[in-house]
């Protein structure tokens, strides 16, 4: 399960309360930062919690079978949970009438459950069919797949998320990406010495781009070391060869995404700071 990661939000309750010692009362509620938001334009925020099952998924909720696992609900901190959990997009109640006068919002209007912002940037790119996929090209690498098929492998950072219907969106996110580039470029330097990069002339360094060791996806491996080994005196040499590993990281991702089960991939869309890259989309292809 995904809330095994030592990222997840269930980890993070389990810091809280046995590590930090935080005190488990009546009164203690987890909630993401979109349940807390959404609670604040309420009329009538509920005391136990709402959240959507997009947030909830990596605090153990299993949106298979429509709530938490049992094992959960036996534990004395079940009650810090959130009681309710809905599918991102349905409505909570209206606005509370301080929110509506202070900043003109109508007063019918509805305050609706959330959803992830990696999700909310995958719809916003325009994906809607089996098959079709968002790269994320930021600080890290975020993909995701649209699936026809739920595909999770903890081993290997893979995860999936409801969508709509019977359609599930499986991805996971590398620790490669942009951050890398910041750690020996400028976003000048980028641009500059991009403008001398051949992407039909490969590099062959066949490097692993990370800023540290530990990577997520496409395996799930604390240990494993950046490879960034020769560096050529040439500074766009040594840039290409970032971006053309990170772009074989992305491969692999896509890869190990189909060989588990998900939907082949028909179509890739781009989002972020990487998507401006012209030369390293034409690596990517």
């Amino acid at each position: 399960s995904i809330t095994r990661s030592p990222t997840s939000t269930l980890c993070k309750l389990f810091t809280w309360l046995y590590e930090d010692s935080v005190e488990l009362t009546d009164r203690l509620l987890l909630v993401h930062q979109a349940d807390w938001l959404a609670s604040l334009l309420l009329e009538r925020p509920s005391p136990r919690g709402v959240s959507d099952y997009n947030n909830a998924l990596k605090l153990g909720y299993d949106p298979k079978i429509g709530g938490y696992p049992d094992w959960m609900l036996s534990q004395a901190w079940q009650s810090a949970l959130p009681a309710q959990v809905l599918a991102p997009s349905t409505p909570i109640g209206p606005v509370s009438r301080d929110v509506s006068s202070r900043y003109g919002i109508p007063s019918d209007c509805q305050v609706a459950a959330g959803t992830t912002d990696s999700i909310a940037a995958f719809l916003a790119a325009g994906a809607s069919s089996p098959g079709e996929a968002v790269t994320s090209l930021g600080s890290t690498l975020a993909i995701k797949v649209l699936s026809e098929a739920r595909v999770d492998k903890v081993e290997s950072g893979v995860y999936s998320h409801k969508l709509w219907g019977d359609l599930w969106l499986a991805g996971g996110a590398s620790n490669t990406g942009g951050a890398v580039l910041r750690k020996f470029f400028t976003d000048e330097e980028v641009r500059e010495l991009t403008q001398r990069i051949d992407p039909n002339a490969p590099t062959g360094f066949g490097y692993y781009p990370l800023v540290k060791p530990g990577e997520r996806f496409p395996v799930a491996d604390d240990e494993l070391k950046p490879k960034l080994e020769p560096r050529p005196a040439d500074d766009a040499a040594f840039l290409q060869g970032i971006l053309e590993g990170i772009a074989d990281i992305e491969a692999r991702c896509f890869a190990l995404l189909v060989e588990e089960g998900c939907t082949p991939v028909s179509r890739v869309l781009t989002c972020g700071g990487g998507s401006k890259n012209q030369k390293w989309t034409e690596m990517r292809r």
